[in-house]
């Protein structure tokens, strides 16, 4: 079977095709948009559950990589740049620390959780220093420059990640026993995304 070397180990066809299908998923699915926020971010029709997927079955190497990619394929559609660090905490870098989810192969909803929080420090991180000039002045009079700056950024990405993040874990809870592990992967699928990533 055809293979490529990935982080000390291999990346097979069948890993290759998964992360394409659940990359076409979780892109379809972001575009079916609950609520769209006006510099970026969006609650959606649980696009994250596919990128859990992958991290879930294949550990958080993979998870990462295809979250980056999926972060990728969102600049791409409906981009929100203002400056070159910006688009890598908001694109690549957010959704690939959807991935760190696969930590938690057997609670995948604290791996949920877990994954969907660190995309949301991302973007919190990435509203202080480059969207900070939008804040409104009611967040400076009340809160200070500093503070508000850091609290409108955590008003706004909470708007839209708060959502998603239930959602998420809506959708985990009621597919875990039939796509999650420990009902999907085998044991040494998920051992073997940590040393070497094998078919």
């Amino acid at each position: 079977m055809w293979e490529v070397d990935l982080v000390q180990g291999k990346l097979s066809v069948r890993m290759v095709a998964e992360i394409g299908v659940m990359l076409a998923l979780s892109t379809v699915l972001a575009q079916v948009r609950l609520f769209h926020a006006p510099y970026g971010g969006s609650v959606t029709l649980a696009s994250m559950v596919p990128l859990l997927y992958l991290a879930f079955r294949w550990g958080p190497g993979v998870g990462i990589l295809a979250g980056a990619a999926e972060g990728l394929i969102h600049l791409a559609i409906d981009p929100e740049v203002v400056h070159p660090i910006q688009l890598i905490l908001d694109y690549p870098l957010a959704f690939g620390l959807i991935g760190l989810a696969g930590l938690f192969p057997r609670q995948p909803m604290l791996g949920t959780t877990v994954g969907l929080v660190g995309r949301f420090l991302s973007h919190l991180i990435s509203g202080v220093f480059w969207w900070g000039s939008y804040t409104p002045s009611e967040f400076i009079q009340h809160y200070g420059a500093g503070a508000g700056v850091w609290m409108y950024s955590l008003a706004y990405n909470g708007a839209y990640m708060g959502p998603e993040l239930v959602i998420s874990l809506v959708f985990v809870y009621m597919l875990r026993k039939y796509v999650f592990p420990p009902a999907a992967a085998k044991p040494e699928d998920q051992a073997g995304t940590r040393a070497a990533i094998r078919d």
